[in-house]
């Protein structure tokens, strides 16, 4: 999370703008009929609010102004499709906000990089797993949950540097050619956080999962055999 006072004024409008396409975007295509009329989605939706809220509590903030924690956005698109999750990473943003752990101006901008980036991510390879349709439960849990999680983290700690490079307020450290090596504990903790998510879920709760062909990965294998 990058604090307000370490972006640039057109950084900060840049993605109050995007963010906000995106919201409005996502409440378009929110299934709301579903929603309010099922007492389910509506306990999915407020928990996992919570659940991101308290996460993002559990963090490292710098003097500098930037701050570390994980995101889990991967495990919340699969659980409520792409359109709650980013509404509820709003709502949770907003108690952040309340509680001055974040501050107004820079929700925009940590929306795109900390909700966007991951929520996208995570869909197109959501997308890319249900095209190729496996019958093997673990393409689902890697390739939908650890790897997205991993690529997503990546994504975000490029497009973090590219912006504090890009206004120029952060001074970067001189060692930023070893960058690299510490990308992977970054990395790993995020995938295996969204990736046990995913397999806790689809162990226990594959109901709730909202990408998860039940039917395809949880048939019995002598079903599938010709007669």
């Amino acid at each position: 999370m990058i604090s307000a006072d370490l972006l640039s004024p057109f950084s900060t409008m840049l993605g109050w703008a995007i963010y906000l396409v995106a919201l409005g975007y996502a409440i378009c295509r929110a299934p709301w009929v579903e929603l309010f009329s099922d007492s389910r989605r509506q306990h999915l939706l407020f928990g996992t609010v919570l659940a991101l809220f308290v996460l993002w509590l559990v963090r490292r903030d710098f003097a500098s102004g930037l701050s570390f924690h994980f995101i889990g956005m991967t495990a919340v698109t699969l659980l409520l499709a792409w359109p709650m999750a980013i509404l509820a990473a709003f709502l949770a943003q907003l108690g952040l906000v309340l509680l001055g752990y974040q501050g107004l101006a820079a929700i925009g901008p940590n929306g795109v990089l900390l909700v966007l980036i991951p929520v996208l991510v995570t869909e197109l390879c959501a997308r890319r797993v249900e095209r190729l349709q496996p019958r093997n439960l673990f393409v689902y849990i890697f390739f939908s949950g650890f790897f997205p999680a991993a690529l997503a983290t990546l994504c975000i700690i490029l497009a973090s540097l590219g912006v504090l490079l890009f206004d120029g307020r952060y001074p970067m450290p001189p060692w930023i050619q070893d960058f690299a090596g510490y990308i992977w504990l970054v990395i790993f903790p995020e995938a295996f956080i969204n990736g046990m998510a995913i397999t806790a879920l689809v162990v226990f709760y594959p109901d709730w999962l909202e990408s998860f062909n039940r039917s395809r990965y949880l048939s019995a294998p002598w079903n599938d055999k010709p007669s």
